[in-house]
């Protein structure tokens, strides 16, 4: 019985994480997407040292919620994208997923409903690319 209910909630937490990550696949498929936007939270020389996935623009993690407060219009001066709407999908990547989870989570309380990070990040697609 106990295990049944370890399964249960095991099953319950895993289920609901699922659904604010983002895959390799998913990402991979980002350019036929451009309702979708991909934001890179690495600083700006890890950027220059790797490159960055396409369609992502950089936000550093410091600056993210300073520029996910910008208006529509300083938003997309400043990234030639158009500021995210509260309800559109908004992916996060880093290095190996941790400060992109760090961005997710901030861009949920900021009201993003459909904040996701693709915990792969830089690692699982560089390798995959075979960068």
């Amino acid at each position: 019985m106990c295990a049944l209910f370890i399964n249960w909630i095991s099953n319950l937490f895993s289920s609901s994480n699922n659904m604010s990550v983002a895959t390799y696949e998913e990402v991979l498929d980002l350019p036929n997407h451009p309702e979708k936007l991909l934001i890179d939270v690495r600083g700006a020389d890890e950027l220059a040292a790797t490159g960055q996935i396409p369609t992502s623009i950089n936000i550093p993690l410091p600056t993210l919620e300073q520029t996910l407060n910008l208006s529509a219009d300083e938003f997309k001066e400043k990234y030639g994208r158009d500021k995210p709407s509260p309800d559109q999908e908004v992916i996060f990547h880093c290095k190996l997923g941790g400060r992109a989870q760090t961005a997710t989570d901030l861009a949920t309380r900021l009201g993003y409903t459909n904040a996701r990070n693709y915990k792969g990040s830089w690692t699982e697609w560089a390798s995959k690319q075979g960068l």
